[in-house]
């Protein structure tokens, strides 16, 4: 566990150096620019960005809570998802999304939980669920970050982190016998 949360704080503190290190060149251009060429590296680069510090602090609790949850209960395909998320939310905010730079870790963050939710109703089990259930209590409420309430807000990255999220969960509802969610007997 230790170690698990040591990786989940060394993510969030890259988000936190690449803030920095933005304050003195103008990384932030290398967002998601939806349609041009020039956008497509942002799908990879647009986590690590953030607009500004109180952007940066909303994103950081949430990515090491639900990263650190998919760590720990999902050990052997957490890196998977983890990059899937990004690279599949990421794309789909670059076809569909409307235009504007698209930055922020919030379409991982939905991602996750999109996975973390949905996984509990795809595999079945009962700790899956429960992790549900108590992931939907402590973040539930964003979930209408999807919404184009906010100016200036990505919720097309929201929207297509969390169905990223959704896909993911159900590709990879089958039990991994190595897995801490796996119940023995469970199918």
């Amino acid at each position: 566990m230790k170690k698990k949360a040591i990786l989940s704080l060394f993510i969030v503190g890259i988000f936190w150096a690449i803030h920095i290190l933005n304050i003195f060149l103008p990384l932030n251009s290398y967002g998601i620019h939806p349609r041009h060429l020039s956008g497509l590296p942002g799908i990879l680069f647009a986590p690590f960005l953030h607009s500004g510090f109180a952007h940066l602090i909303s994103n950081s609790i949430p990515f090491f809570v639900l990263f650190l949850t998919v760590e720990v209960f999902y050990e052997r395909i957490a890196f998977v998802i983890t990059i899937l998320s990004a690279i599949a939310g990421g794309l789909l905010v670059w076809i569909f999304a409307r235009e504007a730079n698209h930055i922020g870790a919030s379409g991982v963050i939905f991602s996750l939980l999109g996975f973390l939710l949905a996984s509990g109703v795809f595999r079945k089990n009962m700790k899956a669920i429960l992790i549900a259930v108590v992931i939907f209590f402590m973040y539930g409420g964003v979930l209408f970050g999807i919404l184009p309430t906010q100016p200036g807000v990505s919720w097309e990255g929201h929207l297509f982190g969390l169905i990223a999220g959704i896909v993911l969960a159900y590709l990879y509802r089958k039990p991994d016998p190595a897995s801490s969610i796996e119940e023995k007997g469970s199918s």
